[in-house]
């Protein structure tokens, strides 16, 4: 039966709690595969497994636990080996760099932070910053709003206008919260979105990072700043001894990596 990998850790970690369950219906045992020095945290795959809330859940609580004892490597939701043997032979042959990640990571968690323009605000700053849109719009209402090709002139202006804006204030977030974190991670564009940046966090000062969240929220009203967190930092590991199964839904937005 393939293997279900949910992350991996030093085998000195103190483990789960006795009789743990992971993903599957009814929830599949969590056992512990061990090799030198590291340990994953596995369980049978079940058949047919997709990124539904409860099972996306059962992943979250499995690590949550594990990083509530100590550091883990998470996996992201989804990810099946062969076997077990496949598990521990990737464990060996990538031993001193999951001991150099467990190293790296411990004590830090994951925050995402995603970013949007408040519209009616973001064409305030562009209306207010830019001259020639000024001009050619009140060019336009004085005609009583201008002709066809005024107004897709206009349109285009102003679309820039915010696009560039974006850019701009996607960099100048950032910048804001980067010297609160230890590094960071630029995850894909997505829809919506003009910021998509995990930060690597430590937990003991991890309320420095949120108070520099906030203090950006007050130095740009004009973004709506999604913060996701604190989460296993899913943005700072490699693949690992499994490959995602089917669709995966991966990312910091569903908290199952």
């Amino acid at each position: 039966m393939s293997t279900y990998v949910y992350g991996i850790t030093a085998v000195s970690h103190p483990g789960l709690p006795e009789g743990m369950g992971g993903v599957g219906d009814p929830p599949l045992p969590v056992r512990v595969l061990r090799e030198g020095e590291l340990a994953a945290l596995v369980s049978d795959a079940p058949e047919g497994l997709r990124p539904k809330r409860r099972e996306l859940l059962a992943h979250q609580n499995v690590l949550s636990e594990a990083g509530a004892a100590g550091c883990v490597l998470p996996m992201r939701f989804g990810s099946v080996a062969p076997d077990d043997d496949a598990v521990t032979g990737v464990l060996a042959e990538r031993a001193e760099h999951y001991a150099e990640r467990l190293r790296a990571l411990d004590g830090r968690v994951e925050y995402n932070v995603k970013a949007n323009h408040v519209e009616d605000a973001v064409l305030h700053h562009v209306m207010a910053g830019n001259p020639e849109i000024r001009a050619l719009a009140e060019a336009n209402r004085r005609s009583g709003g201008g002709s066809y090709e005024q107004k897709i002139q206009l349109g285009e202006m102003v679309a820039a206008a915010v696009k560039d804006k974006e850019a701009e204030d996607a960099l100048a977030l950032e910048r804001a919260l980067e010297t609160a974190a230890d590094a960071v991670s630029v995850g894909p564009e997505s829809t919506g979105w003009l910021a998509n940046v995990s930060y690597l966090v430590r937990r003991d000062t991890a309320e420095e990072f949120l108070a520099a969240v906030e203090q950006a929220r007050k130095d740009l009203p004009h973004l709506e700043v999604r913060l996701n967190g604190p989460l296993p930092p899913y943005s700072f590991v490699e693949p690992g001894p499994a490959e995602p199964a089917g669709t995966a839904a991966g990312g910091a937005d569903t908290g199952a990596g």
